[in-house]
């Protein structure tokens, strides 16, 4: 890290950022200051400096941002308009977003960590998904009149939207885990109240600096910022009709809770602690490839990447040797330099949480093939890429969400086996099967209890759902189903004739 570290202060001293010590919310069309005395920190991952603030809302900030919400979906004309004139705005958000494409990935960057190569793609990322859901008007077009079966009758049903929605995104993704929640908000006609996570609280105000410039109605969109308390004061809100949040399985349950006690439609998209299966007649080479991007992305800070690689025992040192390679070829710098794979953890707490894991898989037995502790002379929270092998499923490490760049081998015997192992976790979000017989790699995909399977390769599908089984959430992100959990039904029955 010495070189890197000497890089530190070069890369930086070009970046111009509008967004560091800001002192507002965006409340009803306009930026107002926060009634709050609080202050939220932003620091640089990678040199554990602060650099920018936020403020942190005070209750009366939170309960301005939902009533504006719910005079603009009461009285303004955004659910009233026609969804095709809906689409049209997310048009326009989506080539506002591109617009600030740069600073979008460097503000990320240095909130988050995550590297460069990885936030340059948030912003087109983003427009792929509001022009996707901006193509999904049809859906609520389509007249949908349905026949009583004993022939007295018919029943329009009406796909009203669902009202002020509560959209709480978390930190390893802050733009694509809010604009995946917005745009299908959006386009069924809700107003929404957004809150980024307290650690990256600055990149979210290009979004909502696009939604301004896109020409949408003051009070569609409102943003507040701060710690839990914000989040919680928008789960209980009585104004708020819906709750949307992208997090950890612990706060999830909290939210659950909230919304089931306030009957509360939720949606949760939750941890994970996914599976690779390498299947015997898997080309190594192959799975190389996709490794670091499936396994380990974003400095394996994140939901569905496969932490798990079960290999078979008659090819259990190869694989493990290929992980390793793989791995440890990989480049761990400076998040901002293009050529980083590997940057810092985002946050002090992820950063001992990692380490800890790491500690516990040392005691538990496992063997660290390469990496395994804190990158030595860093300045900034980095972990060292890490392979472990001989992982058993009683270890902690192959049971719960590490966060981290560590990726742990387990060896099955037979193909039984594999997705016994597969299947041996609470979690239930991706998942990745490697063979060169198709046939057979959709086999063991369909016995996985997950809610998404990559064949060779992971990615989310715009037009396909993606949501976790069990602790790994509730309802479904993406595609029309995505949209529908922003739908309330209703049904007329009338005299056909």
């Amino acid at each position: 890290m010495t070189a890197q570290a000497e890089q530190l202060p070069h890369l930086r001293a070009d970046l111009r950022l509008p967004h560091t010590h800001v002192d507002d919310l965006h409340v009803d069309g306009a930026w107002v200051p926060a009634t709050g005395g609080g202050r939220l920190d932003v620091v640089d991952p990678a040199t554990r400096e602060a650099w920018g603030s936020a403020p942190g809302a005070s209750a009366q900030d939170v309960d301005a941002a939902v009533e504006a919400a719910a005079r603009a979906f009461r009285d303004g004309p955004w659910p009233r308009l026609a969804p095709a004139q809906r689409a049209q705005h997310l048009l326009r958000i989506a080539e506002e977003v591109e617009a600030r494409a740069e600073l979008i990935a460097q503000t990320t960057t240095r909130e988050n960590g995550s590297p460069i190569s990885e936030t340059r793609g948030a912003a087109a990322n983003a427009a792929g998904i509001l022009r996707h859901v901006a193509g999904l008007a049809h859906v609520l077009e389509a007249e949908d009149v349905r026949p009583f079966p004993s022939g007295e009758g018919e029943t329009v049903v009406r796909r009203d939207p669902v009202g002020v929605c509560a959209l709480i995104a978390p930190w390893n993704f802050p733009i694509n885990l809010m604009v995946v929640k917005l745009a299908p908000a959006l386009l069924a006609g809700c107003t929404a109240v957004l809150k980024p996570a307290e650690t990256t609280p600055l990149s979210l105000r290009y979004v909502v600096e696009a939604v301004q410039a896109a020409g949408v109605p003051d009070g569609v969109v409102n943003l507040v910022t701060g710690a839990g308390d914000v989040g919680d004061r928008l789960v209980h809100h009585p104004l708020v009709d819906k709750v949307a949040f992208t997090g950890s399985t612990a706060v999830g349950r909290r939210i659950a809770a909230a919304c089931g006690q306030l009957l509360r439609p939720v949606t949760l998209e939750l941890g994970g602690k996914s599976a690779a299966v390498v299947l015997e007649d898997a080309d190594l080479d192959r799975v190389a490839g996709v490794l670091l991007r499936s396994c380990l992305r974003n400095t394996g800070q994140t939901c569905y990447i496969s932490t798990r690689l079960l290999a078979p025992a008659s090819r259990y040192e190869e694989v493990v040797a290929m992980a390793a390679r793989t791995v440890a070829a990989a480049a761990v710098g400076d998040p901002l330099d293009p050529a980083t794979t590997f940057g810092p953890v985002a946050t002090a707490r992820q950063y001992e949480h990692v380490l800890r894991h790491l500690e516990d898989a040392r005691r538990e037995g496992a063997r660290v093939v390469t990496g395994g502790g804190a990158v030595p002379g860093s300045a900034g929270w980095y972990v060292e890429p890490t392979v472990l092998a001989d992982v058993t499923p009683s270890m902690r490490v192959a049971r719960e969400e590490v966060f981290g760049p560590v990726l742990a081998v387990m060896r099955y015997d037979d193909v039984d086996h594999a997705v016994e192992l597969a299947n041996a976790t609470d979690f239930g979000l991706g998942g990745l099967v490697f063979s060169r017989d198709a046939a057979a790699a959709q086999r063991v995909a369909e016995r996985m209890d997950t809610g998404s399977v990559g064949l060779g390769f992971f990615a989310s599908n715009h037009n396909a759902p993606f949501g976790g089984r069990h602790d790994s959430g509730l309802g479904v992100e993406y595609g029309p189903e995505g949209l529908h959990a922003y739908l309330s039904y209703k049904s007329i029955h009338r005299r056909a004739g």
